[in-house]
């Protein structure tokens, strides 16, 4: 079972929700949140005899929160491997634009690819 969880970006950290769940919390960090929204689910569920672990939840996060806590991502590089004019992919980031659904799938499929890159990587002994 795949939960979804909104994460938002607050003054003091992020605060998150489950959809079609009544389950609501907050952190300083998004690893703070992620422990605490786990442990708010799995409350939840526990009348029911069930649990979730981290990879039952589906974190969605917005372009600037995802480049903010992913500090790693460079984005005039992301920019050039996707095609796509690093002008706007900065507007997108910083939230001076909203990006269509097509170019928001377009930029996570190039993180993904890159995700999926770095994961098979391998550094001699």
């Amino acid at each position: 079972m795949k939960i979804t969880i909104i994460v938002e970006k607050t003054k003091t950290g992020y605060s998150a929700y489950a959809e079609k769940y009544p389950v609501y919390t907050a952190g300083k960090s998004l690893e703070e949140l992620k422990s605490n929204i786990l442990e708010a689910v799995n409350l939840l569920l526990e009348r029911a005899g069930k649990s979730v672990t981290e990879n039952d939840l589906k974190i969605v996060l917005d372009l600037p929160q995802f480049f903010t806590f992913y500090k790693v991502i460079n984005a005039k590089a992301l920019s050039e491997r996707i095609g796509m004019n690093q002008s706007l992919l900065a507007q997108y980031i910083k939230g001076i634009k909203k990006p269509s659904p097509t170019q928001t799938h377009r930029i996570l499929k190039g993180v993904q690819q890159v995700g999926r890159e770095l994961a098979n990587v391998q550094f001699l002994p």
